[in-house]
């Protein structure tokens, strides 16, 4: 009896990541429906009901990594989380902004238990997902002849109003901008973006051709110029992977994924090549270079007069933030910093910079197609974008660091060399290759 007991605690404890990581993206890829009718039927209580199997994903967090694994690295992630969180608390001088960043950070949790899984072992996940992308085109499409009714909606969140926020990379207020079931323009590409990212990998080289089309149309009518560049890519070279042997193509999108950490510099390099270039409204180039002399630089100008020390230790979890923008005295500082790693590490500071060392070293063992796959899409797609909301946004990119915990993944590093593979590496490696072939085998 007790043995029957701890397997079904272990098959909660493998899913519960999976249920969490689906509810949030059909909350959010669905943001605007779900808004619109749970407060108009009272209720809004439905929406939070992704954080609540979140801070589940938190306790399993604990217990799987801190204290079953016995994880420094674990532990450390989540004290620096916490202690961010209470320095943000002064820094922003409320509870609500702390309670706000609180309920941001509980998306990394989710993201991290995915650790030594691999995504693909997740059919039904894998089918919401793609029902994600079918339903993020339609849901494009439909807004292109019909006016939705949460278009413009406005609803209240821990005392504060909030509405879509302003796409970046856009001609002007004059050009339509498709929002979607996500009632937001730049997210509803996001969907695409991801949803579509993870579908490809198992669909025939035709499908991608004919579906990677229909959202690059998709994208455009949205005017997120950022996904449009990212997915465009993305499908540039799922099909030079395709075409290349199968021996090798595993190789190929792991290196891929390595070379995405350089778009983290590419912020650095605009700012040192454009920096003080005058923006023209209404242009191609405008918010890119409002970005690159305001969004991008403003913040750590700020900071050295708030916060001094902020720029080594961080100014702590909400700050150059919604929390901050929505719940705090210093809202007036705040600056939209449209770049996940700069934004990351305004919050975080040196102890971030450390975090990614390692994650970046952990993919060099990793044998997940997908997390090295998101690697790649979040990595450029977040050059230009912060990516803290919705949630959904940063649990992609948790889950895509995830490996950084994984004990195989150290011990590979350690024990062999780059020629070699453990036979627990090569399995991963085959499943790998098998997805991305040219014609992989739909999910059952």
């Amino acid at each position: 009896m007790d043995r029957i007991q701890r397997q079904q605690i272990t098959v909660v404890s493998v899913s519960i990541e999976a249920i969490a990581l689906g509810v949030y993206l059909i909350r959010d890829a669905f943001g605007g429906v779900m808004r619109y009718y749970t407060s108009i039927m009272h209720l809004d209580a439905l929406w939070y009901i992704p954080d609540a199997v979140a801070l589940v994903c938190l306790v399993q967090f604990i217990l799987q990594f801190i204290v079953r694994q016995r994880s420094v690295l674990a532990f450390l992630v989540l004290l620096q989380i916490i202690l961010s969180i209470v320095l943000g608390y002064f820094m922003l001088g409320t509870a609500n902004a702390a309670m706000s960043s609180f309920k941001m950070m509980l998306p990394v949790f989710v993201g991290f238990c995915f650790c030594d899984a691999s995504l693909g072992s997740y059919r039904r996940l894998l089918a919401v997902i793609a029902a994600t992308f079918y339903l993020s085109l339609i849901g494009v499409f439909l807004t292109k002849f019909y006016v939705m009714p949460w278009v413009g909606f406005k609803y209240e969140s821990f005392g504060a109003v909030r509405e879509a926020g302003r796409l970046w990379w856009a001609y002007g207020a004059d050009d339509q901008r498709l929002m979607g079931f996500a009632a937001d323009n730049t997210m509803a590409a996001f969907f695409i973006l991801v949803s579509f990212a993870i579908t490809s990998i198992r669909k025939s080289t035709i499908w991608n051709l004919a579906f990677g089309s229909i959202a690059v149309y998709a994208v455009v009518l949205t005017t997120s110029k950022t996904t449009l560049i990212v997915l465009a890519f993305y499908l540039l070279l799922l099909l030079v992977v395709r075409m290349l042997p199968e021996s090798s193509r595993f190789a190929t999108v792991r290196g891929i994924a390595l070379w995405s950490f350089a778009a983290i510099l590419v912020p650095f390099l605009m700012i040192w090549i454009a920096s003080g270039t005058v923006a023209v409204p209404h242009t191609t180039l405008f918010s890119i270079l409002d970005r690159i002399n305001n969004s991008w630089q403003l913040p750590f100008v700020y900071l050295s007069q708030l916060m001094p020390i902020g720029l080594i230790t961080g100014c702590g979890a909400g700050c150059f933030n919604y929390p901050q923008q929505l719940f705090s005295p210093l809202a007036s500082y705040w600056v939209p910093v449209d770049n996940f790693y700069i934004g990351t590490y305004l919050m975080f500071g040196l102890p971030f910079v450390a975090f990614m060392v390692l994650v970046f070293r952990a993919t060099f063992a990793a044998t997940d197609v997908y997390k090295l796959t998101l690697l790649f899409v979040v990595n450029m797609f977040t050059i230009t974008v912060l990516n803290y909301g919705p949630a959904s946004g940063l649990l992609i990119i948790a889950l895509s660091f995830s490996e950084v915990f994984s004990r195989k993944a150290a011990g590979s590093l350690h024990h062999r060399g780059a020629a070699s593979l453990s036979d627990r590496d090569l399995v991963g490696r085959k499943k790998a290759v098998r997805y991305f072939g040219a014609d992989a085998p739909r999910p059952a």
